[in-house]
């Protein structure tokens, strides 16, 4: 074989390597955008739904397309295409209202139109209270996040979805709220973990429509103590297995 072929051979070689590379950061990319993205859980302001170092899939066609379903949130069209509305109770990744670039998780608890308001602690929609039963209570500080036990409570929304809630303090500033109005083309979004989470009641807001990005669908990893998954030598003692392929709920 001659300098020349050998050349030839290498710089094919390359090229094949190179298109390899970009195909497959192609079907990424669409897998992305279209189907699944991957999130990781950075806050408790979800307990105990979710947990810190969680790390799930988010179905990105449950509610449509906006901008914020491509990655940088480029202002390429407005709207929804493909417009699909999230249900109460759904558990929904967003964009923050002030701030676009940062990823929000919290639950929609109000539709366009709902009155929604916090009153001694007890959540209430278009004037009716919702059905709230304490369940027992949580001493497992990964769950928790609190060292000794703390009250959990079952919330049914009027579409008949249940979740638990925590109540880290019985008179926290989110336990009595005025009354929000939801406008049109917006949600209401609260965290399950009640006097530990930044949402609606404070400075996310309304949350628009377009700020959808998709529906919490299936936790695939769990890992504590602040450990990265790929500290792998952690695993033994902090990878939660019990946690792995739970659906959201």
């Amino acid at each position: 074989m001659s300098v020349a072929d050998k050349s030839e051979k290498k710089s094919g070689g390359l090229g094949e390597t190179v298109s390899v590379i970009v195909q497959a950061l192609l079907l990424a990319l669409v897998i992305r955008t279209l189907f699944f993205q991957p999130f990781s859980i950075p806050s408790g302001s979800m307990r105990p739904t979710l947990l810190e170092g969680d790390y799930l899939f988010v179905t990105k066609w449950a509610y449509g397309y906006s901008r914020h379903s491509l990655p940088f949130s480029p202002p390429l069209f407005d709207g929804r295409i493909w417009d699909g509305v999230p249900e109460r109770g759904d558990v929904v990744v967003f964009k923050f209202p002030p701030n676009p670039s940062l990823d929000y998780i919290k639950r929609v608890i109000g539709l366009p139109g709902d009155r929604v308001q916090m009153r001694d602690g007890e959540l209430w929609l278009n004037g009716e209270r919702v059905p709230r039963e304490k369940t027992g209570t949580i001493e497992d500080a990964d769950i928790t996040e609190m060292q000794g036990p703390v009250d959990v409570y079952r919330e049914t929304l009027p579409n008949g979805v249940s979740y638990d809630t925590l109540d880290l303090s019985p008179n926290s500033i989110g336990d009595e709220t005025r009354e929000f109005v939801v406008p049109e083309g917006h949600y209401f979004m609260m965290g399950d973990n009640r006097d530990n989470s930044t949402d609606s009641r404070f400075n996310v807001g309304f949350v628009p429509h377009e700020n959808l990005v998709g529906r919490a669908n299936i936790i695939f990893f769990s890992i504590a103590g602040g450990a990265s998954p790929l500290e792998i030598w952690r695993w033994p003692t902090e990878v939660r297995l019990g946690r792995f392929f739970d659906f959201v709920e």
